[in-house]
């Protein structure tokens, strides 16, 4: 499973012309779901990404995560996270979760985060979404488990 996690001073998603998630303050999490991944492996990401230390203390370093620093989360769903690119011109998504298997675990993710307090927005599960974002530093991540 692979969240690539971007704090943002803002983010949100339209899909056919209307926002459907946002926030100010936070991360953006793309979230690509892969052929072997289960639930322990969602909760293990889950709590990577919510205790993951990329926002600034009193001091400028980076030691407080995302709840702690007053954000919240912006879920969207990334397929494309998944693909293998290491060769031809062509990325290929034979390791890329079944569209059911991914559907399940993206929402359980998003209900784990919410569970634990994170406030938490989603985008459009398969939708065509379009994604607006202020990356803070820029400061992005890519996270595995």
């Amino acid at each position: 499973m692979i969240a690539l996690i971007q704090r943002v001073t803002q983010a949100k998603v339209d899909v056919d012309g209307k926002t459907v998630g946002a926030i100010d303050k936070g991360l953006l999490v793309l979230l690509g779901v892969e052929r072997e991944d289960d639930s322990l492996k969602m909760e293990k990401l889950a709590n990577k990404v919510m205790s993951y230390r990329v926002f600034s203390d009193e001091n400028g370093k980076m030691n407080l995560n995302v709840k702690q620093a007053g954000g919240a989360l912006l879920v969207v769903s990334q397929f494309t996270l998944a693909a293998d690119t290491g060769r031809g011109l062509r990325p290929s998504f034979s390791g890329a979760g079944s569209p059911d298997q991914a559907k399940v675990l993206y929402e359980e993710f998003v209900e784990f985060c919410r569970a634990k307090g994170m406030p938490t927005q989603t985008g459009e599960f398969a939708a065509d979404m379009q994604v607006s974002l202020v990356n803070d530093g820029p400061v992005t991540f890519n996270l595995q488990v």
